[in-house]
């Protein structure tokens, strides 16, 4: 399965290191399962994205490594690929960019060649063999179909995918300078966020002990026996940020799984559509109610998103 992480900062560039190596719940420790790619996704001071991906695992990914933890910007995407459609190669390792913005997915669709039918010209946004480039290249076109509406295009995107196509799993985030896009559906791989008020993260230690209220500790101070560490600092079994800048300003996290160091994370339900604004307000809704017209279901055995 692959594994989704977006974090956005609103009007605020931070610096955010995506450790790979030295914590034991990181994305690295995931890629030794998902073992075919890993990729960030930020934007410059003028807004544009950059990429930074390879076709191989983190822990093999010097380059990887290197960038994330340099990677400055007011919006992340962090992806680790296990790939259902497509080879290992750059174009089909997640994420992708179009129109200026970036997006990565975690699942899966068929019936790829009535898909194609239904991009026409916007086919030839397309560089690798990915169902995920395909559903973002349908995104874009039913942006540019709904007058530039981000949220609109992608509800209308997964609609005609799920009314159409078999379906796994079309959990998405989309992101632009300032403001990100997140799509749960439907509720077969998880997807959760936290609205985060400047402050430290609390250490595992003291979330594990349950004594301190709120989702937040002083930075530095002593936390249920352990130090919290200034801004977000926080770890998962697929990844671990910290952004000391965070102390001081409030953000927003989309991940695949809660990260440790944190208390309010919210489960998006099935067809939930969120979108995070440069003010860092969230606006919400189920977009999706019905489930998909030809669901694929997971297969036997624990599911690692939940």
């Amino acid at each position: 399965m692959c594994r989704l992480l977006g974090l956005n900062a609103g009007r605020h560039p931070v610096s955010a290191s995506f450790w790979l190596i030295d914590a034991p719940d990181s994305l690295e420790v995931q890629s030794h399962r998902n073992v075919d790619g890993s990729g960030i996704g930020f934007f410059d001071a003028s807004g544009a994205p950059v990429l930074d991906k390879e076709p191989e695992p983190a822990f093999a990914d010097e380059e990887f490594r290197r960038e994330a933890k340099q990677a400055r910007s007011v919006t992340f995407v962090a992806h680790v690929r296990y790939a259902t459609t497509g080879d290992r190669t750059l174009a089909n390792t997640h994420p992708f960019t179009m129109a200026g913005r970036i997006m990565a997915h975690n699942g899966g669709l068929g019936g790829l060649g009535r898909l194609e039918e239904q991009l026409g010209n916007y086919r030839e946004m397309v560089q690798g063999d990915t169902d995920s480039e395909r559903y973002f290249a349908l995104i874009t076109q039913q942006i540019d179909a709904h007058g530039g509406d981000v949220g609109a295009g992608i509800a209308a995107a997964a609609t005609w995918i799920g009314e159409r196509l078999p379906v796994s799993s079309l959990n998405t985030i989309v992101a632009t300078a300032g403001e990100l896009w997140a799509l749960r559906y439907p509720g077969q791989h998880a997807l959760h966020i936290i609205e985060r008020p400047a402050g430290a993260s609390i250490p595992a230690a003291a979330a594990s002990g349950g004594d301190t209220a709120g989702g937040s500790a002083a930075g530095g101070t002593a936390v249920g026996g352990a130090t919290a560490t200034a801004g977000l600092h926080v770890r998962s079994a697929t990844s671990s940020i910290h952004a000391p800048a965070l102390h001081e300003l409030p953000s927003v996290v989309v991940a695949s799984e809660e990260l440790d160091g944190e208390r309010a994370w919210r489960m998006l339900a099935s067809g939930e559509l969120v979108h995070v604004r440069p003010d860092l307000t969230v606006e919400s809704a189920v977009v999706l109610p019905d489930p998909p017209a030809h669901l694929v279901p997971l297969p036997a055995g624990p599911n690692i998103d939940t």
